[in-house]
């Protein structure tokens, strides 16, 4: 399938670069898959919205100021490091580099770290950084389009603590205040009220509507809660560059399923209850560890490669929750496979859909309005 089929304009004034006062407050355009309708609604009427017995599963990753700001030691010149999500496995380089520079570094009190670097030059291998508070850091490996191999002079919880105490809110690129630091409301508005296991780079934006009195409200309804864990890294802004859709990949990016979610989902599946993940990050991990021969959610760890486009066979997700994406992204193309699973034809009705929203001056992106495929 042509990636220009997802292709389709959005006037700038369009996207949302502040979150509204209250979290709850955005608009909600519901898409109806059997009637190809939509209807224009608020996120507080959520709760009407849903069915008695409706199993919601939200992403509970928690965003890390990953942005950090250094300067380059040989030029005098600006440098931008964010940090990505803890591998299992740190970078391949050994600490020679490290050594070589002649910073001081050693292995037990460096650690290495694979980050995306932005700066005015081309940057080199062995070349040093100095960060806030005598911070120092050596770039050791490039990797390519997979980022670089940095050191940094403090263990791994020095890092963390440091990363939390100086790092800024990882905003998306499309938000755009300026060249200064993230705004202060940010650390709190870009994560969401049920974060908890801290590993991504990026908000799970769908769960950012939704405030504690409307959980509550759900709970009271009769709709079920569950929770999911997958760290959002960089790949969600990667812009589809190939002709053709199949021939993308997506980024792998770390999750983690409960047990108690895995029951949830299994009972709400063998009670034929709808199952409607908040967010394409929980898409993607419930229709990753979904046992089709033993009709389970399957508990425990691992990576998320999937690529949901259409046509898709959906096997646990009967909903979604979602803000609106970026024109040509993954993200816009897992909408239109649930949109219309078995065929081509749910792009057309997406695209008309959020030709709608752009009328209607809906607001786009990671802090604007939402949508609701049921």
């Amino acid at each position: 399938m042509r990636t220009e089929l997802f292709d389709y304009h959005l006037p700038t004034e369009r996207i949302a670069q502040q979150p509204l006062k209250e979290r709850d407050a955005s608009r909600l355009l519901v898409l109806d898959r059997a009637t190809r309708t939509w209807s224009d609604q608020t996120t507080r009427e959520l709760p009407e919205l849903l069915r008695v017995g409706d199993l919601l599963v939200f992403n509970d990753t928690r965003v890390f100021p990953a942005r950090l700001r250094a300067v380059r030691e040989q030029t005098g010149g600006q440098v931008e490091i964010f940090m990505l999500p803890r591998e299992p496995t740190p970078c391949g380089a050994d600490l020679q580099s490290c050594t070589d520079a002649g910073v001081g570094l050693n292995a037990r009190t460096t650690t290495v770290r694979r980050v995306l670097t932005k700066s005015g030059g081309r940057l080199k291998v062995g070349e040093t950084f100095a960060l806030v508070g005598n911070v120092k850091a050596v770039l050791i490996e490039r990797l390519g389009e997979a980022g670089d191999c940095v050191a940094f002079n403090l263990g791994e919880h020095e890092l963390g603590a440091f990363v939390e105490g100086y790092g800024e809110v990882p905003l998306p690129p499309y938000i755009q205040r300026g060249q200064g630091p993230s705004d202060a409301q940010d650390r709190e508005r870009y994560q969401t009220v049920f974060a908890r296991a801290a590993g991504a780079v990026a908000a799970p934006t769908a769960g950012l509507h939704f405030s504690p009195n409307l959980l509550q409200r759900l709970e009271e309804r009769g709709v079920e809660l569950a929770f999911v864990t997958l760290h959002v890294g960089p790949g969600t802004f990667k812009p589809v560059k190939v002709d053709e859709i199949e021939q993308h990949h997506v980024a792998p990016e770390p999750y983690v399923v409960p047990e108690e979610a895995a029951r949830a989902v299994t009972r709400a599946k063998a009670a034929d209850r709808r199952v409607i993940a908040v967010g394409t990050t929980a898409l993607r991990v419930l229709e990753s560890c979904w046992d089709e021969e033993h009709k389970t959610l399957r508990a425990g760890t691992g990576l998320a490669d999937l690529f949901v486009r259409p046509p898709f066979s959906f096997r646990v997700v009967s909903g979604l929750m979602t803000n609106f994406h970026l024109p040509k992204s993954s993200l816009l193309m897992l909408v239109a496979a649930l949109a219309s699973p078995g065929s081509v034809d749910g792009v057309k009705w997406v695209k008309a859909a959020y030709a709608h929203a752009v009328e209607q001056q809906y607001r786009f992106y990671s802090y604007g309005d939402a949508c609701l495929v049921v």
